[in-house]
């Protein structure tokens, strides 16, 4: 039996069914604060209570946050926020209003995205001032998905140690519910809904006897008590990554580890198409999902970005508002119907479909691998490099040169390949999220290769073509000259490491799967006695005399770590224009399979060099490049100094003396030569590397004449000088980035007195070693 509602008056602030012989004249009140104890940041929220009859009031929170329900229905009550956003920042109207997974923004998450973490870690507080004073009854910590209806965009909770009393939740009068693709969901750290069921009524649930029960939405408050509700911060953390088109060492660094995170799997479970549950998450570490559906949304500070990783590699991190966070998509297939219904079976949508490439168990597959997220500034698209020994093997050497279809000249066709199957999806997921950011694309190895060929196609399409830059880490060539000329205008920034073999291929023996030709003479001797003379011989085996038709796109830097005397070691980034390390590295990399009793496939041994690897690498490169170069930018200095300038520079003026010796033996026994071409092309292909050492010797002297800024370490973040040192404090709080390692500091000035003679000679100290790595001759 039901009575009518109560008089006029009292209709204007509440409504709902009211059961015959009720007892009012309880009365509850309740605050918003933040971490610091404030509640203005929640003035004049709208709010919802609902009491055991089920009765609805209405009201909005006080300049304090604060509010009160009086004379409600005997019983505890539920206090929700649902009320959408409804003011005028670009920001949030945009995402309510995309065409593609509009958010249910509300005015609370948009309150709770204006706050700030007390502690800079975004570890809950313990010592909010409000939690002790004599009025409050009940203190809890939430977070506003809590609070809401629809929560599949919001963060995962965080850890806590004071969740709302989630027992008071089995005092109210059950509601019926009705959800069509409902499971039951375990992951919520402080109890869910094992603190509100029983486990044998889990049990019956999991044995599909009945149906799920519904999660609880709201919070449950105590009659006649005084309820302190500290709301969680929505902030966010995303790796910092500059949009310029300029090269910077920070985004160096930062897609460095991007490009290596490519290599992990996507990390959603459940890990099916259809999806058939209401939800889905990532709990797989270390992945792409992980990463930007769970990790960072609340706040935590990833660093693993392979499997095999042990040393730590903090990225960059800059505290946002949630909803400038690199963004998974939502699945909640009540409120997205038309994408998520598993009912669609091989058309629905999730976050691993949309996110995530990967077509390696597909009859017809390319076995490339990619991951795309994005935020309001940039589109983020990461390549897989070489993975799969097989396949990705056969992919590398399947170097036979295709026409681009999209474009001018021809291409690898295994490049190519991976590129035209992952095309189709980044332009699926631009359909949907592109409004004007910056794409930035990187990949490593194959994965470089891969996105030089997609970077050209997006170019190629109007639409996307003034918003391209490129960063690669050891990419193989990729197109012939013709291709490499008409995509001049794509910005790609391309790293080489030192004696990473992989930058030198393909080369013309590499046609389909044929056994590599010898491509050096024979001098291991010689390369053991004498460093210099050696590197002279394998320079001359690794010359192509006969014309190479594929080029290497983009501005190279090459990073060179220089070995000096008393055990000092430091390192070099620099765009040197002569030729042959690369191709040294690859004849090194030859030799030493050369000298093995068994042999694999030669790629398989070319791919796994400790000089090609990201994490054991790259990585550590690009790490202490950026140290190094924020060291420079700090001291005022520039990223050579006088004494590695004088070591390279003297092991550049020997190369040359070696070059023009063989030369003139050329000129002098032009019957010992007849295997290859006419003399004339190969003295002139020798004095062409002759001229590009000269230029690279006015590059390393112009280099030590100039200053480091602000614009060539961090990019776009220059004119943002405080930004950048509140983001560069939370990187310093990590021992592993502040640790004195010698690669990424400035070299001390000579001492000794082999290494002042050297200095001052051009030369280097006896019996001391050296590095010299500069790029391959296109």
């Amino acid at each position: 039996m039901t009575i009518e509602p109560l008089a006029a008056r009292d209709m204007q602030f509440m409504q709902g069914n009211i059961h015959a012989c009720p007892l009012r004249g309880h009365s509850t009140s309740f605050q918003l604060v933040d971490e610091f104890g404030e509640g203005k940041p929640y003035a004049d929220l709208i709010y919802e209570v609902i009491d055991y009859e089920d009765t609805i009031y209405t009201g909005k929170l006080d300049a304090t946050g604060s509010a009160r329900v009086d004379n409600h229905f005997c019983g505890p009550v539920v206090i929700k926020l649902c009320n959408p956003y409804q003011g005028t920042d670009k920001t949030y109207t945009f995402l309510r209003g995309r065409p593609h997974y509009p958010l249910p923004i509300t005015e609370l998450q948009v309150r709770a995205e204006k706050t700030r973490f007390f502690h800079k870690s975004g570890v809950r507080t313990q010592a909010n001032p409000v939690k002790d004073l004599a009025e409050t009854d009940a203190y809890y910590q939430v977070e506003v998905s809590e609070l809401v209806k629809h929560v599949a965009h919001l963060p995962p909770l965080a850890l806590r140690s004071d969740p709302p009393n989630k027992v008071v939740h089995k005092l109210l009068r059950p509601t019926p519910t009705s959800r069509p693709f409902a499971t039951v969901n375990n992951s919520v750290p402080d109890g869910g809904l094992n603190a509100i069921f029983s486990q044998a009524d889990l049990a019956t649930v999991e044995l599909g006897f009945f149906p799920p029960p519904p999660t609880p939405k709201g919070i449950a408050l105590l009659p006649n008590k005084h309820h302190v509700m500290e709301v969680r911060p929505m902030r966010a953390l995303r790796p910092m990554l500059s949009t310029g088109d300029e090269f910077c060492a920070l985004n160096l660094y930062q897609l460095s580890l991007m490009a290596t995170l490519s290599y992990t799997d996507f990390g959603q479970e459940p890990d099916t198409h259809p999806v058939r549950t209401d939800s889905v998450s990532f709990p797989v570490q270390p992945s792409s999902g992980n990463w930007f559906g769970h990790s960072l949304p609340q706040f935590d500070e990833l660093w693993k970005v392979d499997a095999s990783q042990t040393k730590k590699y903090f990225p960059l991190y800059e505290e946002v508002p949630y909803s400038k966070r690199l963004e998974v998509v939502p699945f909640d297939p009540s409120l997205y119907p038309e994408v998520n219904n598993p009912e669609l079976e091989d058309e629905q949508e999730h976050p691993a479909k949309l996110h995530f490439f990967d077509d390696r168990k597909k009859i017809k597959n390319s076995d490339t691998q990619a991951f795309i997220t994005h935020h309001d500034e940039l589109i983020l698209i990461s390549v897989r490099g070489t993975s799969e020994l097989l396949a990705d093997g056969l992919r590398d050497g399947d170097a036979y040169q295709v026409p681009f279809g999209e474009g001018e000249g021809k291409v690898h066709r295994g490049f190519y390949g991976g590129a035209q199957a992952v095309y189709p999806f980044v332009v699926g997921y631009l359909e949907k999220f592109y409004s004007g950011q910056k794409l930035m694309i990187t990949g490593h190895s194959l994965g470089g290769a891969v996105a030089l060929i997609l970077s050209e196609m997006l170019r190629r399409n109007s639409r996307y073509s003034p918003n391209i830059v490129l960063y690669t880490y050891g990419a193989p060539r990729a197109g012939d000259t013709t291709f490499i000329d008409s995509a001049q205008s794509l910005i790609h920034h391309r790293i080489v490491n030192q004696n990473d073999p992989v930058p030198s291929v393909p080369a013309t023996w590499m046609n389909t799967f044929s056994k590599p030709k010898p491509m050096y003479l024979a001098n291991a001797a010689v390369l053991t006695l004498n460093p210099a003379a050696g590197f002279t011989f394998l320079v001359w085996g690794m010359i192509n005399f006969s014309g190479d038709d594929y080029g290497h796109h983009g501005a190279l830097r090459h990073f060179m770590p220089v070995e000096l005397a008393e055990g000092h070691k430091s390192s070099i980034l620099w765009e040197p224009g002569c030729s042959t390390i690369n191709d040294h590295g690859c004849a090194k990399a030859l030799q030493k399979i050369n000298d093995l009793p068994k042999r694999n496939p030669f790629l398989f041994q070319l791919f796994a060099a400790g000089d090609h690897s990201m994490v054991g690498s790259y990585i550590p490169g690009c790490w202490a490049s950026l140290r190094r170069w924020q060291e420079a930018q700090q001291l005022k200095r520039s990223l050579v100094t006088h004494r590695e300038f004088e070591w390279v520079s003297g092991a550049l003026e020997n190369i040359k003396s070696q070059l023009r010796a063989i030369e003139r033996n050329i000129q002098n026994h032009p019957s010992a030569y007849v295997r290859h071409q006419e003399r004339t092309q190969k003295t002139d292909a020798l004095n062409n590397e002759i001229d590009k050492i000269t230029m690279t010797q006015a590059r390393l002297d112009a280099l030590r004449g100039q200053r480091v800024t602000e614009a060539d370490v961090y990019g776009s973040y220059a004119d943002q000088p405080e930004w950048v040192q509140e983001n560069l404090m939370r990187w310093n709080t990590h021992p592993e980035n502040t640790v004195q390692e010698q690669l990424a500091m400035i070299p001390p000035i000579a001492e000794n007195h082999d290494a002042a003679i050297a200095a001052m000679t051009g030369g280097h100290a006896v019996g001391a070693p050296f590095h010299l790595d500069i790029d391959s001759l296109v």
